[in-house]
């Protein structure tokens, strides 16, 4: 009963918490949204990381990569299984929020597995495992095919001052 009663107190908890971050909204008439977002809300900003240049992070500042054997035009995904291991898809969840970024080049595509992938300028975005923190780029240049990505889609050019390798697929 006790696990019952503190179950209960928690979930009002979580939902007293969650409708206090209801209230506020940034939106402007053309679907981007500014300020600050909501847990249903996915990011995608802007940060300079060390010896790799301008770089697109999501909301927690953590580098996102592009895949050489996936395709823009048509979006095509081709990392699953193992190579989602190393390299997790970047998904949406709700509505999607950008700075520094044209939202119009972002977009989503749905994976095999029913999950809801991020795209920039067509192509399909994933975080690399071993970026421990944000603003971390040692997927950049793994086996010449991932490449953090650029606000406008493009493969970033730096490499970082210490690549750990990877395994391509």
């Amino acid at each position: 009963m006790r696990h019952i009663i503190g179950y209960a107190a928690t979930g009002t908890a979580v939902v007293a918490l969650t409708l206090a971050g209801c209230g506020s909204g940034g939106g402007s008439g053309n679907g981007a949204k500014t300020g600050t977002s909501t847990a249903s809300e996915t990011t995608l900003t802007t940060a300079d990381v060390k010896n790799v240049g301008t770089v697109v992070t999501d909301g927690k500042g953590y580098v996102l990569y592009r895949f050489d054997a996936d395709s823009a035009n048509p979006t095509k995904v081709t990392c699953y299984d193992a190579c989602a291991k190393l390299w997790p898809a970047a998904t949406a969840q709700g509505g999607i929020t950008t700075k520094g970024i044209d939202k119009n080049l972002v977009s989503t595509v749905k994976r095999t597995d029913g999950t809801t992938q991020l795209t920039l300028a067509g192509w399909p975005l994933y975080r690399y495992t071993k970026d421990d923190e944000p603003k971390e780029a040692y997927g950049q240049g793994v086996d010449g095919t991932w490449f953090a990505v650029t606000p406008t889609g493009a493969k970033a050019s730096g490499t970082p001052a210490t690549n750990t390798g990877g395994t391509g697929y």
